[in-house]
């Protein structure tokens, strides 16, 4: 892959640069206010925030398995051990809450990543934390939340739905799959007229779509997609293929808007197969979306680059 090289080495980069970060923490008394990063968060420390540390690392066990990094391997040797995954996951057992779903999604992508690897002895406890948080949140969630940002469910339940599938926890997998149904299945003619808002990094319409091509048997999804999204690919829902406008001045929100190119075309990328009629359309919408913001994730501000190399390795997996 040639972007391996260069991926790894902006993501070493952010996850070694300590400052600016946003630890979210809710301080329970004064004496609980050392928001030191690395004291506070050993293993998800850098890359701005806990949520980005974890898919950044995610992204340094993807891109080792391309090639071979002493740096990646090194930074990675530091973060997971056994003693700060602990810490880690003491402080989730604590704050059930805590980076509820988005950054509980990409920690059990990290671990799953690390199944077979130096680190899955390490990591393992902190998968099984997340595990029992999703098993007690998903029956008291009354609903979904489906704006594109990080609270969006049906992007996390894909990503949980992958990682546990991976280390073979058919008990949240089942869970995941029974809360889809009933959320999402009934959804027709999706309106998307409205989307994106103004620091959406998701497609809700798409993440959705994304979310019950997990769940449902192929030709149940196609037949579910037609209705969901009437004419995509053809005369409907157009500007989901086209680049959004995107910025990268160093302000945060905006940036997301780059995010949401990379987030749509790995979405157009996996729903494609099942719309093989208009399946080149989606692709080439994909492409060009990636096409417009690639540079960004290794060349950008700091508030672009200190994540969307994540959400690149989606796009190009897919």
């Amino acid at each position: 892959m040639k972007y391996a090289a260069a991926w790894s080495a902006i993501a070493c980069d952010v996850l070694e640069t300590p400052y600016p970060y946003g630890a979210a923490h809710a301080s329970r008394g004064p004496e609980d206010v050392d928001v030191t990063p690395e004291k506070l968060h050993p293993v998800f420390h850098g890359s701005y925030d806990w949520h980005s540390s974890a898919h950044m690392q995610w992204s340094l066990v993807q891109l080792l398995a391309l090639a071979p990094d002493t740096r990646a391997s090194e930074l990675l040797n530091q973060r997971l051990t056994t003693e700060a995954i602990a810490t880690e996951a003491a402080y989730l057992r604590e704050r059930p809450s805590y980076e509820r779903p988005y950054g509980w999604a990409w920690a059990a992508m990290l671990v799953a990543a690390t199944r077979n690897t130096q680190w899955a002895d390490a990591t393992k406890p902190l998968g099984d934390v997340i595990a029992d948080l999703v098993l007690d949140w998903l029956p008291r969630q009354a609903y979904p939340v489906r704006h594109g940002a990080h609270l969006n469910t049906a992007f996390a339940l894909s990503l949980l739905m992958e990682a546990y599938g991976d280390l073979g926890r058919t008990d949240v997998v089942d869970a995941i799959q029974t809360r889809a149904l009933d959320w999402f299945h009934k959804d027709t003619a999706y309106d998307t007229r409205f989307e994106p808002s103004g620091t959406d990094f998701l497609s809700p319409a798409l993440s959705e779509a994304e979310l019950m091509r997990r769940v449902l048997p192929a030709a149940e999804f196609t037949d579910w997609l037609h209705s969901f999204l009437p004419g995509l690919g053809e005369d409907n829902h157009q500007h989901l293929l086209e680049v959004p406008v995107t910025d990268d001045s160093g302000d945060g929100q905006l940036a997301h808007l780059s995010g949401l190119a990379l987030s749509r075309a790995w979405q157009l990328r996996t729903i494609a197969p099942s719309l093989p009629d208009v399946a080149e359309a989606l692709r080439k919408g994909a492409d060009r979306q990636i096409d417009a913001v690639l540079p960004t994730a290794t060349d950008g501000d700091f508030m672009s680059t200190h994540w969307l190399v994540s959400f690149a390795l989606l796009a190009h997996q897919a």
